[in-house]
């Protein structure tokens, strides 16, 4: 059983799909700073100082028991609020099209380095297997 599993695991393509999950969730990690601190702050200061990760639309009355602030999102969500929280999604959008967007150039500039593949040779037309099944009954 041991050994089956280490035919399985030393597999080409498992080994490939292993480094493309690591290497993924690490350029994931990379796309979600650039979004959080680079692109989001920008977007910020274009807007007027909207800050996206806080912006939400309250589902609910808030707990007499809550004290803190009603515009802290972190707090409300932590105390159970029920709210949509539109500005995380806005967030993730960003971050999913800036991904895509980057996936698609490296497959663009990966096909433009890597040479075409060449097609595997087309086997004998039809008539090439029936003369040599001619020439073949003819040798008989």
């Amino acid at each position: 059983m041991f050994s089956e599993f280490k035919t399985f695991i030393m597999r080409g393509n498992v080994m490939d799909l292993a480094v493309g999950v690591i290497i993924g969730a690490a350029f994931g990690k990379i796309v979600t700073a650039l979004t959080d601190d680079l692109i989001m702050p920008l977007i910020s200061a274009v807007t007027g100082g909207i800050d996206f990760s806080s912006k939400f639309i309250l589902l609910g009355a808030i707990p007499a028991s809550y004290k803190g602030s009603a515009a802290d999102y972190a707090a409300l969500k932590k105390a159970g609020v029920a709210m949509l929280g539109y500005g995380d999604f806005v967030t993730a959008v960003i971050n999913f099209v800036i991904l895509a967007f980057v996936i698609f150039l490296l497959v663009k500039m990966v096909n433009k380095i890597m040479p075409p593949a060449e097609a595997a040779p087309a086997g004998p037309s039809d008539e090439v297997l029936l003369l040599q099944e001619i020439r073949d009954s003819l040798k008989k």
